[in-house]
């Protein structure tokens, strides 16, 4: 790896070339970091007298199953040296003659997903001064240009991208930053091999595993009450979104316990929500005439939230609606969605009764009204909210936690997460990716409990999830899932 890396720093001459391809053949057995025999599972391309200021050079691991010279196809690792003296660019590139040999890899969302999340991960980590990577949300899309705004950022590698601008689907530039380009050097090199069907030598494990774990977690990102908390008094209104067993609810009671010291209240709404019962309408009351009641104005969950926070404009007040789209939001809310606008305080609308004192014929939101909801994105049969109402609220995504089933669950349960998300990241496609089951399905600890655990309570999601078709891409992965499942019970 050492050697690639002075390769990466090496200004480009005659003999970059064959320097590129001594170092790739580095990577192969003692003293490298995979076994001598994933050297069949590549091809190195490297051409020799290739001039930076009329060529585009460039060394490559290719699928071997490309002719030894000409254009290739299927998934790469490329180097292309930079103008200017400038480190060469790491990239995964789409071979000039198209996906195949290696279509089924790179059609795989879980491809496409990793690099992103490689990408994703060196911004965060060390793109301090900027960004220094990037990737394409589809890598089988080699009729889509690199967007100029990216490529305008990278002038020395201005000639890769005219002219393998399509089939660039992921990049790093690290400059001068050493350790950086060797972060992501590992990262594309082992995302290859893994895709090849090979793991690094024994002494390179720990290492690799450090990296997948890291760039992983953005994949699906863990939030955090403090993160939540924050962002509500920014923004007051905010919806935890995410599959069941994420935790979204006993995350919002929680910070309603702590982060609020009690102060608020937690409400759910369902199909039968109405206006008069969340904001406020005339209700039924006893009354001395002939029918024996009457109606008068009656304060819906907003309204009695807005008295309660008005009594101490000091203590952040936070009204928590569980399942908030489980009703019809727009109707719910009337005119009162207009009061949900965080960058226009002080808004007020006309109520049609009098509510008496703290609401009076004007309706306003207090400064320290919190309102957070939950949001179970897994129920497609629900009414999802329109775009007015989105633009409202900050949308924070709610993942399954690897952390709370290593700390809660056992070696079994454990090994069924491992195992069905690993699926979701390989193989769900879009929306699909964010139902995969929450920890909450896999935290029984004892080891001869678990199975039946997971089969009456998981699988029900899994058999609802294979009847309306939302894993059709990989039905039979679930399938098979659900039958190891159904071996291990006693």
């Amino acid at each position: 790896m050492e050697r690639l890396l002075e390769v990466i720093y090496e200004p480009y001459s005659p003999e970059w070339a064959t320097h590129a391809r001594e170092a790739f053949e580095s990577l192969f057995g003692a003293g490298g970091r995979y076994p001598q025999t994933a050297k069949a599972t590549v091809s190195v391309r490297a051409p020799s007298g290739m001039s930076l200021e009329s060529d585009v050079p460039f060394a490559a691991l290719i699928n071997p199953n490309n002719a030894t010279a000409g254009a290739y196809g299927g998934m790469s690792f490329v180097l292309f040296p930079g103008q200017d003296r400038a480190p060469a660019l790491l990239s995964m590139v789409v071979g000039t003659a198209g996906l195949s040999p290696d279509d089924a890899v790179l059609s795989r969302p879980g491809h496409g997903r990793k690099v992103n999340a490689i990408a994703t991960w060196l911004n965060r980590q060390h793109g301090a001064a900027g960004a220094i990577a990037w990737a394409k949300s589809d890598p089988t899309r080699i009729d889509v240009e690199i967007p100029k705004h990216v490529t305008s950022s990278y002038s020395e590698y201005g000639s890769a991208f005219k002219r393998y601008g399509q089939v660039i689907y992921g990049f790093c530039a690290a400059g001068e930053d050493r350790p950086v380009a060797r972060e992501a050097l590992t990262a594309f090199l082992d995302l290859t091999f893994e895709e090849r069907g090979v793991k690094p030598l024994k002494a390179a494990e720990a290492d690799c595993e450090r990296i997948r774990t890291a760039y992983f977690a953005n994949l699906m990102p863990q939030t955090s009450p403090e993160q939540v908390a924050s962002l509500l008094s920014q923004r007051k209104y905010a919806i935890l979104e995410g599959p069941p067993g994420t935790g979204k609810t006993r995350l919002a009671t929680e910070m309603l316990r702590t982060a609020y010291e009690g102060n608020g209240r937690t409400i759910q709404f369902h199909p039968n929500t109405t206006y008069e019962s969340f904001v406020g309408g005339l209700a039924p009351v006893q009354s001395e005439d002939q029918l024996g009641l009457a109606f008068a104005p009656h304060r819906g969950a907003l309204m009695e939230a807005v008295v309660a926070a008005a009594k101490d404009l000091s203590r952040p007040y936070l009204l928590h609606i569980d399942e908030i789209n489980r009703a019809d939001l727009g109707k719910v809310l009337g005119e009162a969605v207009y009061l949900l606008e965080w960058q226009s305080p002080g808004r007020s609308v006309t109520v049609s009764y009098d509510f008496g004192t703290g609401i009076g014929r004007e309706l306003s939101l207090p400064p320290n009204l919190h309102v957070l909801g939950t949001m179970n994105s897994a129920d497609r049969s629900i009414a999802i909210l329109d775009v007015a109402i989105r633009r409202r609220f900050a949308f924070v995504k709610m993942w399954p936690d690897i952390t709370v089933v290593e700390e809660l669950g056992g070696s079994v349960a454990l090994g069924a997460f491992r195992e069905l998300i690993g699926m979701f990241v390989e193989y769900a496609r879009g929306d699909t990716f964010a139902l995969a089951p929450g920890h909450s399905y896999f935290l029984e600890p004892d080891n001869v409990k678990a199975p039946t655990a997971l089969w009456v309570s998981l699988v029900p999601l899994l058999e609802e999830y294979l009847q309306q078709g939302y894993v059709a891409g990989f039905a039979e992965e679930i399938r098979s899932f659900v039958q190891r499942l159904d071996s291990l019970r006693r």
